[in-house]
């Protein structure tokens, strides 16, 4: 059993380090973790709001603003990014390393979603009939009133003749480049990707009342893959009731005005046609999504939109704000605590300590391997809060080793042998370790909830180790002392095991009775001799009453019977 256990310890491994490898060949993966913009530096990027003209962006939609761009680059994993405002307009953000276009739209877009009947739709050419770089101006003779009032967002009387010029002049190279959002009560001419023009009619639901976003590859009714990557969306209750009455219409219309276009930032991302009511409150955003871009739309809607639209003002590299002395100095730290653990476990346990020691190696090595694996798959980066989380972790460690090793020696004392205080010292210690790291993974888990920032990165290698101690304790420490406890050397009881019974003070069990230790207080050898009782076998017992029933009864008296 022990041996099969430890053989399953080998498998994690192998498990972990063939991931690792393979990302490392295949997927972009490095054997060293990420470092934190403290110890590596990165990418100072400043976002500056984009404005009308006579227009201030307030200090109230900047603390917004810095609220949802950190939720943004946090839901991509801990990256340790650093998010402030700069004076009364500006957004600073700093990131570990080079950031890339998806980073760089997942901080400044403003993730504005609305969703607007198609009035008009047409393949527009993406050069500007006027002055290119425009928005051609409709002829303000036109007639901006419709003829009759419309009844409803899909009615075509929206479509007045200045919308009309509006819609037949526009520049697709425009879209999306307004400063301010068009008004949600008024028609919208836009295009999407694929230069295909539009005029929408009034905003039917807005971004707000979206409740969820989440990316995935869209499926078919009998659950195969399509390989194309969706944003599914749910809605709250007022936007589950306004989508349904949108859709329940729009299925009942012809041509475009059966569309339903899908406006972000000003830009239709897509425009599906509607086959039926959706009265469940879901939809899905279809279009030329990666796997990258999908997730950052999912997570620009689901934490909301940016109050007013940024631009990127300048990019520039930072160096390390601690550096590489300061790592090494945690490095050095950590190192002389495990020293001083592995010392005192030597001088407590003797030979014992050994296991100690081993029990660390392997937890280093598989916490070494679950935050290179981290830094590839979710981005993590390793801060000097980080290590500081990894270094109190070696203290944690050792109290459960600590733990074990003296369940087992009370076993001993009360005279078991080395084998059963194994296994009795086992099944004691567990549950409080399971207890004490709870506590740990707990605190963990309210401190990353809670926390911003470098301590994230404390709080997670924290609940890290925590887990892996768990693994360690059971998968290697006790299979181990399983092993060992069958050995002639450990059970020869030697001062150099750590289990010498004379300083222990144990009390063998013989046949019905435990020999009396050394200078042994009268209270300790009563106590002793009731537990012998107590731990007798059946023939034993039997033994002891005949005994007690014929005191008299001598070996000569028996010869002469």
């Amino acid at each position: 059993m022990a041996a099969r256990t430890l053989i399953w310890l080998l498998v994690i491994f192998g498990v972990l380090t063939a991931t690792l490898a393979g990302g490392v060949l295949w997927g972009g993966a490095s054997w060293t973790p990420k470092l934190g913009l403290d110890l590596e530096g990165g990418t100072q990027v400043i976002l500056a709001p984009k404005l009308e003209s006579g227009a201030e962006v307030t200090t109230e939609q900047l603390d917004q603003a810095v609220a949802i761009i950190r939720q943004r680059v946090d839901a991509s994993g801990v990256s340790e990014a650093e998010i402030s405002t700069q004076g009364a307009n500006n957004i600073v953000v700093a990131i570990p390393g080079t950031p890339d276009k998806e980073t760089l739209n997942r901080i400044q877009s403003s993730a504005k979603l609305e969703f607007r009947p198609v009035l008009l739709a047409d393949v527009a050419s993406t050069t500007a009939t006027s002055s290119p770089g425009a928005t051609p101006t409709p002829d303000p003779n036109l007639s901006t009133t419709p003829t009759a009032s419309p009844t409803n967002a899909s009615d075509l009387a929206w479509v007045t003749p200045a919308l009309q010029s509006e819609f037949d002049n526009f520049d697709c190279s425009t879209a999306g480049t307004s400063p301010e959002p068009a008004p949600a009560d008024q028609p919208l001419v836009t295009c999407d990707s694929n230069g295909v023009k539009y005029a929408l009619g009034p905003v039917e639901i807005e971004g707000a009342d979206i409740a969820d976003a989440s990316s995935g590859v869209a499926t078919t009714q009998n659950g195969s893959s399509t390989g194309q990557w969706v944003v599914d969306l749910s809605f709250n209750d007022k936007g589950t009731k306004e989508f349904a009455d949108v859709t329940t219409r729009l299925f009942g219309l012809t041509g475009v005005q059966n569309q339903f276009a899908i406006v972000l930032d000003g830009k239709v991302i897509t425009a599906p046609t509607t086959g039926g009511a959706f009265t469940d409150g879901r939809a899905q955003i279809s279009g030329s999504f990666t796997q990258e871009s999908a997730k950052t739309l999912a997570d620009q809607l689901k934490f909301g939109a940016l109050p007013i639209g940024f631009t990127v003002q300048s990019s520039d590299t930072i160096s390390a704000t601690l550096g590489s002395t300061q790592l090494m100095s945690g490095l050095i730290a950590g190192i002389i605590g495990l020293l001083l653990v592995v010392v005192y476990s030597l001088i407590q346990y003797r030979a014992l300590g050994l296991v100690t020691v081993a029990s660390l190696i392997i937890a280093g090595a598989m916490t070494y391997l679950v935050i290179a694996l981290m830094s590839w798959r979710i981005d993590f980066r390793l801060s000097l809060a980080g290590v500081a989380g990894l270094i109190v972790a070696i203290g944690f460690t050792a109290d459960s080793f600590i733990v074990y090793f003296e369940r087992i020696r009370d076993e001993l004392r009360d005279g078991r042998t080395l084998g059963g205080a194994v296994e009795a010292g086992w099944k004691r210690a567990k549950r409080t370790i399971y207890a004490a790291k709870a506590v740990n993974l707990l605190s963990a888990i309210v401190l990353y909830v809670l926390a911003v920032g470098n301590v994230k990165g404390f709080a997670l290698t924290l609940g890290v180790t925590t887990i892996i101690d768990v693994i360690v304790v059971i998968m290697f420490t006790h299979p181990i002392l399983r092993l060992l406890a069958a050995t002639r050397f450990f059970q020869s009881g030697r001062p150099i095991t750590g289990l010498d019974p004379t300083a222990l003070g144990a009390i063998y069990r013989g046949r019905a009775e435990f020999r009396k230790p050394v200078d042994v207080s009268a209270p300790k050898r009563t106590g002793s001799n009731r537990e012998a009782v107590r731990r007798q076998t059946i023939a034993e017992r039997k033994a002891a009453q005949l005994t007690m029933e014929r005191p008299g009864d001598t070996s000569d008296d028996r010869k002469d019977d």
